[in-house]
């Protein structure tokens, strides 16, 4: 079978030609979306009476021998078929015949087939993602049932600045991820379109039945306008803005993991399963994981602003610069699946070192807002003066060497005579980050409410 060049050529393309132009190396991850799309194109034109039934069933066991020939190892990617398409298409003439096989491309062009292709694949990885960053979140929520009361320094500008609980910290990351995983299902509703039947750009004279390929293949709908369809690639884009922002939570996840793992902070340990060591210092224990997912951000940001790039400015319908829309898609996906199933492990398998989160607390005066929030509720003072206050009993504790919530009753009361017997009970630690208990903060009590919502909206 010959490549795709009609009879207006006289003379055979270039080899360099078929190296540049083919895009076979990399769209050849699409045989099951291709062939999966070839099969319910040939049941429709059967059943439009466009082909006859015998050779249909021809077309589709031919199909079914080419994918069972490539998941075998078999089948043999040749660069002069240019792409996914044509190569199976030959394969396909050249076991069932050329007769037969050629009737396939009846009523679609490769613009439709690889809109269709490209679409199922990033509707197949939209769901995949999906259900990766879910087992993730399992695992923090998991870490959070067992550390609604551990403390933790809640920081701003990455200062002390209140005490939290460790479950309400990971909350905020799954907070993070839930919002990922609905941007995830919003493209998936959005894109859930068949491009299939549209032809080159402007449908098709034969009366085909697209609707039909449309339940065959899963999708709720067909496309609205067939010049659009073929040139279509915001799917594309989506999934690659969805992956980017995902990794953007990640990488400040990573970021965190890191700092936590110093020997400064030493509130978590990485397993060695997932730690790696020093070529000089043996004494080292590195955490490569978090720094390379913090690193991954920029590598899927890149292929984002990459399509960006091809698209923009581009007439209508398809022109070949869109055959770089599919390596960009590729890479994020494969980034976004491979850091999120070591990201799930390597969290899974760290140990949480809770007393040096509960000495960080000690560091800072955490609970100094809540002497401001005392002198406010119990002695009525503006909060402009009781947060003036406050901060005469800070610099005072720096100067007795201790935190706020250390200082004795009697230390307090040098700083202003109104300050009543029981403030030590508002300045104790875990007292201070339960007092928090509004809907959505910090208390134990508020956070056992917020895994209770994250669990309900698992199921």
């Amino acid at each position: 079978m010959a490549k795709s060049r009609s009879g207006v050529f006289e003379k055979s393309a270039s080899e360099l030609l078929n190296i540049f132009n083919a895009s076979l190396p990399f769209d050849k991850k699409l045989y099951k979306e291709d062939i999966k799309g070839s099969i319910a194109h040939a049941t429709m034109l059967a059943n439009q009476n466009i082909l006859a039934e015998d050779e249909a069933k021809k077309i589709v066991a031919g199909l079914k021998q080419v994918l069972e020939e490539i998941e075998n190892g078999e089948f043999i990617f040749d660069i002069s078929d240019e792409d996914i398409h044509m190569a199976v298409e030959k394969r396909l003439s050249q076991i069932i015949g050329e007769e037969i096989g050629g009737k396939l491309h009846t009523a679609r062009s490769r613009n439709d087939q690889v809109a269709l292709d490209f679409r199922l694949y990033t509707q197949k990885n939209n769901i995949e993602i999906s259900l990766q960053i879910k087992e993730f979140i399992k695992t923090l929520l998991k870490i959070a049932k067992e550390n609604t009361k551990t403390l933790l320094p809640g920081m701003t500008h990455l200062q002390h600045a209140q005490p939290i609980n460790f479950a309400f910290h990971l909350l905020a990351y799954i907070s993070m991820f839930k919002r990922d995983i609905e941007r995830f299902e919003d493209s998936y509703k959005r894109a859930d379109v068949l491009p299939l039947g549209c032809a080159a750009l402007a449908g098709t004279p034969h009366s085909i039945d697209r609707d039909m390929v449309a339940k065959e293949l899963g999708f709720s709908k067909v496309s609205l306008n067939c010049l659009d369809t073929v040139s279509d690639r915001d799917f594309a884009l989506e999934i690659l803005f969805n992956i980017s922002t995902m990794m953007m939570h990640i990488s400040r996840f990573a970021e965190e993991l890191i700092i936590w793992s110093s020997s400064e902070f030493r509130f978590v340990t990485f397993s060695d399963e997932y730690s790696t060591g020093s070529s000089i210092m043996p004494q080292k224990k590195n955490p490569d994981v978090a720094e390379l997912l913090r690193g991954k951000s920029g590598r899927v940001y890149g292929n984002m602003i990459a399509l960006f790039t091809v698209l923009k400015a581009l007439p209508l319908a398809y022109n070949k610069d869109m055959q770089e829309d599919k390596e960009a898609v590729f890479d994020s996906v494969e980034t976004a699946l491979i850091c999120l199933k070591i990201l799930n492990k390597a969290v899974e398998t760290m140990t949480i070192n809770k007393e040096n989160m509960r000495k960080a607390c000690e560091v800072g005066h955490l609970s100094a807002t809540d002497l401001a929030d005392y002198l406010v509720k119990k002695c009525k003072i503006p909060f402009r003066e009781a947060h003036h206050i406050t901060g005469s009993a800070v610099a005072y504790a720096q100067k007795l060497g201790v935190d706020i919530s250390q200082m004795s009753l009697d230390e307090l009361k040098k700083i202003d005579s109104r300050i009543g017997d029981d403030v030590t009970d508002f300045l104790n630690l875990e007292a201070s980050m339960n007092a928090r208990n509004s809907k959505g903060g910090t208390s134990t009590s508020s956070t056992l409410a917020q895994i209770a919502t994250i669990e309900e909206w698992l199921k």
